[in-house]
């Protein structure tokens, strides 16, 4: 069953919440979605959630799909911080009593490592997939001064992405449906590009500081973000972090056409996760 409600940001916007519910849960989800998209291009992932066990929560980040603020802007990282703190306080008011994850993918993987790594949440694990802790390339010197100048100046001054839509995955609907989503942007201004830069740097600096299970996924053919990037983290972070690289995957992983396996990996990872926490559970009771 899906359902909807509006949360309220410390700032007084409105962010779109949405919730794919099951009767009897093992664990809860909780989705933080990419740059420029939103909760509504992961509706197939609830759906296989739901089919094991798993209600989905989520959100649209400020300034994307349909929650409020400037299109593809934020007036700090630490703004997104306190926003996925809402999510996750709806999550336990819907269950109290479950296991609760993070899941993040690309802008949405990177703010999930850094929350786990900056608020230190009490959560049974979380997942990451191709999060961008790097770009796949480097980018243009010019370009980051030019970024970084407007951040000081000007941060709510905005440019197209550049997104190359066809390295999104290998499926020529999924990046069709891409295109045509009305709720998809290409804005990105310079305080969120600035601050999004620096916080992969941080997270790679800080990796090894990792307290919570972590499910670490990357293609390896991703031209978006950088699966290097993420295998340095998990380098760093140690065996708390298990790192699944899906070999000629593109930065989608959840839309190729092997998505199927993905899926499954995901769930036997989460079910052990679900199991170790209910083990921890009776051992503290």
């Amino acid at each position: 069953m899906y359902a909807t409600t509006n949360l309220r940001s410390r700032d007084g916007i409105g962010l779109f919440a949405c919730h794919w519910r099951v009767d009897q849960p093992q664990g809860v989800i909780c989705l933080v979605h990419g740059i420029g998209e939103h909760t509504g291009r992961y509706a197939h992932l609830a759906a296989f959630l739901n089919r094991v066990g798993y209600p989905l929560v989520g959100f649209d980040l400020r300034g994307h799909g349909r929650s409020g603020g400037q299109r593809g802007h934020i007036p700090g990282f630490e703004s997104f911080m306190d926003d996925i703190d809402l999510m996750l306080d709806w999550a336990r008011q819907l269950y109290p009593e479950q296991p609760i994850f993070l899941y993040g993918h690309s802008l949405g993987g990177n703010l999930v490592i850094n929350y786990l790594l900056r608020r230190r949440p009490a959560l049974a694990g979380a997942v990451a997939t191709a999060p961008a802790l790097r770009i796949a390339f480097e980018p243009p010197p010019a370009k980051v001064a030019l970024g970084r100048f407007m951040n000081n100046l000007l941060p709510k001054f905005s440019q197209a992405t550049g997104l190359e839509v066809e390295a999104l995955s290998r499926q020529a609907s999924v990046v069709q449906a891409y295109v045509n989503d009305p709720l998809v942007h290409d804005r990105i201004s310079a305080r969120l590009f600035v601050d999004t830069l620096d916080a992969g740097y941080w997270a790679l600096v800080h990796a090894a500081e990792l307290k919570i299970p972590l499910l670490l996924m990357h293609g390896s053919a991703d031209r978006l973000t950088s699966v290097g990037a993420s295998q340095e983290f998990a380098d760093r972070a140690g065996a708390i972090c298990t790192l699944k690289i899906w070999e000629g995957f593109y930065h989608e992983i959840h839309n190729e056409p092997e998505q199927g396996q993905v899926f499954a990996f995901l769930q036997n990872w989460l079910d052990k996760m679900v199991s170790s926490w209910q083990n921890s559970s009776l051992s503290i009771a």
